[in-house]
C-alpha cells in the first residue's frame, strides 16, 4: 500500500502534462475555428471526449485555457523579436528591427490566424498575467537597447533611462498591444519606418 502511495504522484506528473496539453490543442483548435468568447469548456470537452468536470481539475475556467494559448502565441512574438534585436549591430538598428519585428509578426497572426489574434487583444483588453507579461518583456527589450546605446555612444544619456524608455514605450504601443495594432493596419508598413525615425533623432548625443 505504502509503495503503491509512493508511486502514484510520479506517475501523474507526466500523465497531468499530457491531458494538459490535449485541452490545451483542443482549444487553440476550437478557438481558431469558432472564437474565443463562443467555445465552452462544455465544447472542449466533448471534442476530447473528456467530462467538463475533469477539464476543471486542470484548468480553473476557461480564461485560463486561453492564458495558455495566449502565453504561447505572445512568446512566439517575443522569440521572433528577441533573434531580430540579437542579429543586429548597432543600437540604432536593433531598435529598427524590435520595432519592425513587432509589427510585422503581429499583422502576420492577425491576418493568417485571426482567432488567435483575438485571444491575444483580449487577453491585453482584460490585462490577462500573459499580456502583461509580454509588455513588461518588451519593455526590458527596448531598455536594454537604450542602455546598449547610450554605452557605445548612439544615444544620449541626460534623459533618465526610465523616461526614456516609458516614453518611447508609449510612441511604439499603438503596434505592440495586440488590442490597438487591429485599429492601426492601415499604417502598419510605414510607421516601423516613420516612427522609428522620430524616435531615434530624439536619442541622437
Amino acid at each position: 500500500m505504502s509503495e503503491n502511495a509512493s508511486s502514484a504522484p510520479q506517475s501523474r506528473g507526466p500523465a497531468d502534462h499530457n491531458v494538459r496539453e490535449q485541452i490545451v490543442e483542443a482549444a487553440e483548435e476550437h478557438f481558431s475555428h469558432y472564437g474565443y468568447e463562443k467555445t465552452t469548456v462544455s465544447d472542449l470537452a466533448k471534442s476530447i471526449g473528456f467530462s467538463k468536470a475533469y477539464i476543471y481539475k486542470f484548468f480553473d475556467s476557461k480564461q485560463a485555457i486561453g492564458e495558455a494559448i495566449c502565453a504561447k502565441t505572445l512568446s512566439a512574438i517575443i522569440v521572433a523579436v528577441e533573434e531580430a534585436v540579437a542579429n543586429a549591430p548597432t543600437a540604432t538598428e536593433k531598435f529598427r528591427r524590435m520595432f519592425k519585428s513587432l509589427v510585422s509578426t503581429g499583422v502576420s497572426l492577425f491576418f493568417n490566424d485571426r482567432k488567435l489574434y483575438d485571444i491575444a487583444a483580449h487577453s491585453a483588453g482584460e490585462g490577462w498575467p500573459s499580456a502583461r507579461a509580454y509588455a513588461q518583456r518588451i519593455e526590458q527589450i527596448l531598455m536594454e537597447v537604450i542602455r546598449e546605446g547610450r554605452e557605445s555612444g548612439e544615444f544620449e544619456r541626460k534623459t533618465p533611462l526610465d523616461e526614456t524608455v516609458n516614453a518611447i514605450f508609449l510612441v511604439i504601443q499603438p503596434y505592440v498591444n495586440p488590442l490597438l495594432l487591429q485599429y492601426n493596419l492601415d499604417l502598419a508598413e510605414e510607421a516601423p519606418v516613420q516612427l522609428s525615425n522620430l524616435v531615434l533623432r530624439s536619442l541622437a548625443p
